[in-house]
């Protein structure tokens, strides 16, 4: 597998490289230098394949000879022990269950297949690894329970203190082991820029062999296309139209990769909250990225998604072909409340803050309507039924239990792994948001 950089096309890297620096040395970010194109027989051949025989076949594809089959299988299979089953909410609307992992959020498979990948080169040149990570809620408890008990790698997770939901921050602070947290006084943007600071400090990086788990890192990305084509292999629709709701922009890039493939997904939607940097850019042409304002789909409040360079990439710079694959969509935490009531009420599936986002984006563009006014919503929506549409339901509403309960008004049960994760006693570094302080701390 030969990488270049978002910031150089002519640069050259392999996928180890890429895995353990997580940024190119000119502040880019890592992508494939070509993307391998599928044949129509291998797309259609997914449908009689399990979710770890398409991730085989999916990364055998995209990391080519770097790694032999027989190590690849195994870090498959090592990595991807969990399914992600394509639910029929209503009409023809399904729901991606991306939650069915260890830390209940689809964050799981990334930093699974990481992990796993990394072990693999460690083992092979006997060297450690200390990796930093921030996180706006799910990466961090994927990433804690990904790498926990990993010989050789030492976990600095950095969450935004009073910003993540209680089961998250009780995910990412109660291991213990190699998994350290750190407690930021600040935004997830914050906690993002000291991580890729740190990455370019020379000082740091001679004294101790760092690498990222964040989306950022190539080897994050290559397993989320693998549920975009389980999904499609689960429903056998010709083609399908899929809703991803956008943070970082990782899921999403995803994507765009498993579409440039051959996989037949013929529009994106791009739903966020008000955090809504790619719907503004997709809208007039600019990227303005801000601040981060803080939602109850808190694994979306990122003001300045590090992964549009990656989109950008994606497409060449070309906007025009960018809105022919992409629509976004906006809507608001008084918007993600009432959907979860409603779709809870006529339909009795549980969304949580994220999926419901995700839906709204879907039904909108499904149905052309609107859910501007979400009190006039049509109890009617008329689909296309030619068109069938996926959104991914990317944690396990009970990681947000406090804001689904109010809005559904039922008591959700935890599931056994969180109930026994919220009685632990939490241990956190509190630092506050200045480099000095934090870059001390790391040496």
């Amino acid at each position: 597998m030969i990488l270049c950089s978002t910031n150089n096309k002519d640069s050259r890297y392999c996928l180890e490289q890429a895995v353990f620096t997580g940024l190119p040395p000119d502040n880019g970010l890592f992508m494939p230098l070509s993307i391998p194109q599928l044949s129509d027989t291998v797309i259609q051949n997914l449908q009689q394949q399990s979710l770890a025989e398409i991730a085989y076949t999916i990364s055998s594809a995209l990391i080519g000879d770097e790694i032999n089959s027989q190590d690849l299988r195994a870090i498959v299979d090592n990595s991807i022990t969990f399914d992600a089953p394509l639910v029929n909410v209503h009409d023809n609307v399904f729901a991606l269950e991306l939650f069915h992992g260890p830390s209940l959020a689809f964050k799981d498979f990334g930093a699974r297949f990481m992990a796993a990948l990394m072990s693999y080169y460690l083992a092979r040149k006997n060297m450690k690894v200390n990796i930093l990570v921030a996180t706006s809620g799910d990466t961090g408890s994927a990433v804690a329970q990904g790498f926990l008990n990993h010989p050789d790698i030492s976990v600095t997770i950095l969450y935004p203190s009073n910003k993540v939901s209680f089961i998250q921050e009780q995910q990412l602070t109660t291991l213990g082991n190699n998994i350290t947290a750190l407690e930021i006084d600040g935004t997830f943007d914050d906690c993002q820029r000291l991580v890729k600071t740190a990455f370019l400090d020379k000082q740091i990086n001679s004294k101790l062999n760092l690498a990222s788990a964040n989306s950022i890192n190539i080897s994050r990305l290559i397993p989320q296309t693998f549920y975009y084509f389980y999904a499609y292999a689960q429903l056998k629709a010709k083609s399908i139209v899929v809703s991803v709701p956008c943070g970082n922009l990782g899921n999403l890039c995803a994507g765009v990769i498993a579409k440039k493939m051959g996989l037949p997904i013929s529009q994106f939607i791009a739903s966020t909250n008000i955090n809504d940097v790619l719907p503004q850019f997709l809208s007039c042409g600019k990227f303005m990225p801000h601040s981060s304002l803080q939602t109850i789909s808190n694994a979306m409040d990122v003001g300045n998604p590090s992964n549009f360079a990656r989109l950008l990439h994606l497409y060449d710079n070309k906007l025009d072909l960018i809105r022919q694959d992409l629509h976004g969509k906006t809507f608001l935490d008084n918007q993600v409340k009432f959907i979860l009531q409603y779709v809870y009420d006529k339909y009795n599936y549980i969304l949580d803050p994220h999926g419901a986002i995700a839906y709204m984006g879907l039904i909108e563009y499904m149905a052309n309507d609107t859910i501007a006014n979400i009190n006039t919503l049509s109890a009617n929506l008329k689909f296309n039924s030619e068109v069938y549409g996926v959104f991914l339901e990317t944690a396990h509403p009970a990681k947000f239990i406090q804001d689904v309960e109010s809005s559904i008004g039922v008591k959700i049960k935890l599931p056994n792994s969180l109930d026994e994760i919220v009685k632990k006693h939490k241990t956190a570094i509190r630092i506050k948001n200045n480099y000095a302080e934090f870059k001390d701390y790391i040496l």
